[in-house]
């Protein structure tokens, strides 16, 4: 790895640049200084094709200008933009920067049209069709890869339409949510239950607490076992958004249904991260992707 992080590669890309200038330039002068001896109808003697003479004329002067321009330009190039490994050049400029100027520009373009949602509640953005309209870009761009198209998401990833939040649902917490972004992780669990078979009872336990179908003789033996899961799930499985923790006595089952995804679950635990947005989008736009993202499960609300 430290081959990577090395100034040699630096030092080398440096030194490969000029060097080809340099050689290009080299071999200019010396084609220059080569002179062909010619017979006297001023060919080199080469003959292809039975009749086909190569004729010995000097390169001519356009081409050896461009030629030479071309070479002058590239060590003005190298003198002016980053191209000698990791000297920045003479005026600074970066892709970064580049792209970094051209964002500041986007935004002073679309201030005007965000500074129309200002003074909006989340109610009024959500039911507004231009705030809805751009919502709908900025998540489709940001978080459709995840979520889906159509917010129901998929296994690992959170269903946006209902109403089971893992971290709450208000206008404020989505804002958080989107801003932040949220890391949960739910550790192996397995050594804290006991036994293979105490992890199945356990898992039928789980199933029991939603209605869900199960063996009711195991699910007696796990309720003992749940003591383990309680501190982040809760008495009885109603979940805790403070901490992200899923509630298990609905039918909403994030990483899988059924008894062998819960023993996995319990087995070798759970990580779920959604990237923070914060520096990606402005407060602005944070702000109108989390009335959309509100609006998919507060629709009746939005419209009124």
């Amino acid at each position: 790895m430290s081959d990577f992080v090395s100034n040699f590669w630096s030092h080398y890309v440096a030194a490969a640049s000029i060097l080809s200038i340099v050689g290009c330039l080299l071999l200019l002068w010396l084609t220059a200084r080569k002179r062909v001896v010619a017979d006297g109808d001023n060919t080199t003697g080469h003959v292809w094709d039975e009749d086909l003479r190569e004729a010995n004329n000097p390169l001519p002067l356009w081409w050896v200008g461009l030629f030479v321009i071309t070479i002058v330009f590239a060590f003005a190039y190298l003198a002016f933009y980053p191209g000698l490994g990791r000297m920045a050049g003479q005026l600074g400029w970066s892709s970064a920067g580049e792209y970094a100027d051209e964002v500041k520009k986007a935004e002073a373009d679309l201030a005007p049209v965000y500074g129309r949602f200002a003074s909006m509640t989340t109610e009024q953005m959500a039911a507004d069709p231009a705030a809805h309209a751009i919502g709908e870009r900025l998540f489709m761009n940001n978080c459709a890869q995840c979520h889906g198209s159509d917010a129901r998401g998929s296994r690992g990833f959170p269903n946006l339409t209902d109403d089971d939040w893992l971290y709450g649902g208000t206008p404020e917490k989505i804002v958080e949510t989107i801003t932040k972004g949220r890391s949960g992780t739910m550790p192996p669990m397995a050594a804290a239950v006991g036994s293979a078979d105490d992890v199945k009872n356990l898992a039928n336990y789980v199933l029991s607490l939603s209605g869900s179908p199960h063996d009711s003789v195991r699910a007696g033996l796990g309720k003992t076992h749940f003591t383990a899961c309680a501190a982040c799930h809760g008495i009885g499985g109603v979940g805790n958004q403070a901490l992200g923790a899923p509630r298990l006595s609905d039918n909403i089952w994030l990483h899988g249904y059924g008894e062998a995804a819960i023993m996995t679950a319990i087995t070798q635990g759970r990580h779920g991260e959604m990237p923070a947005q914060e520096g990606r989008l402005t407060d602005a736009q944070i702000k109108v992707l989390a009335s959309y993202v509100w609006g998919f499960s507060n629709g009746a609300a939005a419209a009124r």
